[in-house]
């Protein structure tokens, strides 16, 4: 008997462990944002990176195969 695999639990077991890893790059983040306004540097680059991987999650979302979601990563 093949495995069966449950697509949408794949979908959501992926955004928990996008979560998990992007937590300590976003709190790093916001250091380096916090530092760079201190010290009146461009905050862009710090601004962009914050938001991509706050988008990282919704990325499983739009994934239609288990190679997709392997393929998400921080």
């Amino acid at each position: 008997m093949p495995v069966q695999i449950n697509f949408s639990m794949a979908q959501a077991l992926t955004k928990d462990r996008l979560r998990k890893e992007r937590k300590p790059l976003l709190e790093a983040q916001d250091v380096a944002y916090m530092r760079a306004q201190e010290s009146g540097e461009e905050t862009a680059a710090i601004v962009a990176e914050k938001q991509r991987l706050r988008d990282l999650p919704a990325l499983a979302d739009s994934a239609s195969t288990l190679e997709e979601l392997k393929g998400i990563s921080t």
